[in-house]
């Protein structure tokens, strides 16, 4: 499983936020001592750095072992940056001239979801198509995203906030001003997607071009017995025997252009590609992810660590015990539920143990009062020299006023967000009530999420609805976030009160459920095109009506959230300026879902001076001996007869006569680099990035460079997998000739 959620980026055991990583020798860390943990280490690891940071730091990338010119990864046009892609979730990367796209298995959950049927469980079973015309779409909501251009546009969004009237007036700024640099960007180009990012806590923003491919198809999956090995009871473990692999392509139009799925599409031909390794990996040896990494926490304040120990973190942990619960309790004799609940078990699961070892690394783990100690040296610091003090004032007391002030509704705020995210039918409902309410005003004038860019996403999300919704789910899932918010005060609780009537929360739902008529896509579809908030007020339908009352509801928080980060905007930027400063170097960002990079080397480690030492690869003896027979540790047959039969190919290591699975290293990585391509000294792919280590999850806040570890599935075990397991097809379109005859 797997799925890195929460993110890292820069910054060290003994800093708030690091400054470019400082070599402590000039030699490179030897292979004996990297295979054993931090001795002989030559450099500090981490950092999600930004591709034009990487040039500044050749002299380390070369000690490391680096092959190619430095300013080589500070294209992102080029090679091998070139074939790194977006899942809009997940990495992935271009490995054929044939558009084959390579990532992580759970990144791939929900296409084997929407193509599995209780007789053919494809998200059990794996997939191997035979040809191209036997490669299922993923859902007419799958995208893939290929940077195109980063451009720095801070001057236009930023120029003139501190003169606005108030808070609110400075958010709306920068969201007009963000349209318009949009809409400039996409105007005549449909094959573009254009966003912006901002760095550096509204330090900095660029807006980012992307070509967006809108047909995307499953190629290869292997079974659950590999892609998921181990499960939730080897999530964030190591040794891992995980092979969380997939393999999608990408289609266009017959002209070259991106278009929507159809039959005439062919398969898209990329100007990049990866180049599979040539020479084996071993302890020690550079390895390098490019990928999006999605959110970290290492410029955040000691509150923020604070609110997350004494709140986010409980609260989500009781929430996901929760609901994992009552989905087992649901999908219980009914296999379609089931298959439709796993992409709820996969995330859920994921997120309960990410919170989990968050709390422990910054409550048990000391990171919290580290971070604590930390900013209270950045205090001292400013407060040292008047020069400083009249730069960057009271800006950390500013902050914490402005974060204090907003917890305030916190709790009723999160109850009813959950409503909404726990319910396909209510969200719908929201979605439609917006989009009448938007349609009349002029496009530059509507809200972001409704603007006609997004509209043709917005239908064929509606459609995709039919392959992922279940009643019987959604009722459980929507019950359980009712009876919730209605134990938490707020604004929703009357609204909710009136909608049950003297009826319980599974009465009145069943009842709901049974007169809505959002289930049917037509309907849907209709009501999306042509509602207006006057025919929705006279609407009958039971879901349309809740979304209706609850909608002052949830104008409050989002006028709250906007005056709160207006007001950041003129706080958060200073204090960056000071961590800056009193760092005296060049600055990783947090993670912010845009391109990274971030390099080390393949590296075991130990948690304490008596503690285990852990090698850096696992091999597939280890996985076969892990195997039971019932899940999580069932290998597939196949597997197990190659491996007892010794069928192993190329791909064995010869001091070892055996294949290796997984592997560590020592790189700052986070949710959203799942399905990364790991790439060795030359920009050749070695493997797939998938997880970390439970050592390191609160990383995400303060990077610790003695146990934060990376963990990637080998190219050597896919390629394995692929030739024992119905792979020949894709094998042979990377290059690779079959070498194994399994029966």
């Amino acid at each position: 499983m797997i799925r890195r959620l929460a993110l890292m980026t820069f910054g060290c055991f003994a800093v708030l936020a690091c400054s470019s990583p400082q070599t402590k020798d000039t030699e490179p860390a030897t292979k004996d001592a990297s295979a054993l943990g931090d001795a002989g280490l030559s450099y500090v690891p981490g950092g999600m750095w930004m591709p034009e940071q990487l040039p500044a730091q050749a002299a380390i990338l070369k000690s490391l072992g680096l092959e190619l010119d430095p300013q080589a990864l500070a294209d992102p046009n080029g090679d091998p940056l070139g074939a790194v892609l977006w899942l809009g979730g997940c990495s992935a990367s271009f490995v054929s001239d044939q558009g084959l796209i390579v990532t992580n298995h759970h990144c791939a959950s929900r296409a084997l979801q929407v193509n599995s049927t209780p007789e053919n469980d494809l998200t059990l079973n794996g997939f191997a198509a035979t040809g191209f015309a036997d490669e299922p779409s993923v859902g007419s909501t799958g995208r893939v995203y290929v940077a195109r251009s980063f451009k720095d546009v801070t001057e236009t969004l930023t120029a003139g906030l501190a003169e606005l009237p108030d808070d609110t007036a400075r958010y709306d700024a920068i969201e007009s001003r963000t349209k318009t640099l949009v809409s400039a960007c996409e105007d005549g180009k449909p094959e573009l997607r254009c966003r912006v990012a901002s760095t550096f806590e509204g330090e900095r923003y660029t807006l980012i071009e992307q070509l967006q491919l809108r047909d995307l198809r499953l190629v290869y999956a292997p079974p659950e017995g590999v892609g998921s090995y181990g499960g939730e009871l080897d999530n964030w473990m190591w040794p891992r025997h995980s092979g969380d692999f997939a393999f999608l392509r990408a289609y266009v139009g017959p002209d070259g252009s991106p278009a929507d799925t159809s039959p005439d599409n062919v398969p898209y031909h990329p100007e990049h590609i990866l180049k599979l390794a040539s020479k084996p990996l071993q302890p020690g040896d550079l390895v390098f992810v490019a990928g999006y990494p999605y959110r970290t926490y290492r410029h955040k304040t000691a509150f923020e660590v604070e609110e997350a120990i004494e709140w986010s973190y409980p609260r989500n942990i009781a929430l996901n015990e929760a609901y994992l619960e009552l989905i087992e309790r649901t999908t219980v004799g009914y296999p379609e539920t089931a298959i439709k609940a796993k992409p709820w078990v996969l995330g859920l699961g994921n997120k309960l143990k990410n919170n989990q070892g968050m709390m422990e690394g910054l409550v048990n783990g000391g990171l919290g009062k580290d971070k604590e100690r930390l900013e209270g040296e950045l205090r001292a610091w400013i407060a040292e020299s008047p020069e400083r003090v009249a730069r960057f004032g009271t800006v950390l007391d500013d902050l914490e006023t402005l974060q204090r002030d907003h917890t305030a509704t916190r709790d009723a705020d999160a109850a009813l967000g959950e409503l909404f995210r726990m319910s396909m039918l209510l969200s719908t409902a929201e979605t439609v009530v917006r989009t009448a309410e938007e349609r009349p005003k002029p496009d530059a004038e509507r809200a972001p999420d409704y603007q006609e860019r997004n509209w043709s996403q917005t239908r064929q999300g509606f459609e995709a609805m039919e392959a992922r919704y279940d009643r019987r789910l959604d009722v459980a899932l929507f019950g359980l976030a009712m009876e919730r918010a209605l134990s938490q005060e707020g604004p929703h609780q009357v609204v909710l009160q009136a909608f049950l009537g003297a009826r319980s929360v599974r009465e009145a739902l069943d009842a709901a459920y049974q007169t809505t008529t959002l289930e049917a896509v037509d309907e849907r579809l209709r009501l999306l095109d042509t509602a207006t908030p006057e025919s929705l007020q006279a609407s009958s339908d039971p879901f349309i009506q809740l979304a209706l009352a609850l909608r002052p509801a949830r104008q409050a928080v989002e006028d709250r959230s906007k005056e709160y980060e207006g007001a950041l905007t003129q706080v958060r930027p200073k204090y960056l300026a000071a961590l800056r400063a009193f760092h005296e170097g060049d600055l990783a960002p947090d993670a912010n879902a845009t391109l990274r990079i971030t390099y080390g080397t393949v590296r075991g480690f130990k948690t304490g001076s008596m503690a285990k030492s852990y090698y850096p690869f696992s091999f597939l003896q280890e996985m076969v001996a892990k195997h039971t027979g019932k899940e999580p540790f069932d290998a597939p047959d196949v597997l197990l007869k190659a491996a007892k039969d010794g069928a192993l190919g190329p791909y064995v290591v010869a001091e070892k006569g055996d294949v290796p699975v997984d592997f560590l290293s020592d790189l700052d990585t986070t949710g959203g680099n799942s399905g990364s391509p790991t790439l060795n000294g030359r920009g050749e792919l070695v493997g797939l990035l998938f997880d970390g280590n439970y050592e390191s999850m609160a990383s995400d806040w303060l990077f610790m460079p003695g146990v934060t570890r990376s963990i990637h599935t080998d190219l050597r075990y896919v390629l394995w997998i692929l030739d024992v397991d119905r792979g020949d097809r894709v094998l042979r379109e990377l290059g690779i000739q079959p070498a194994l005859e399994v029966e």
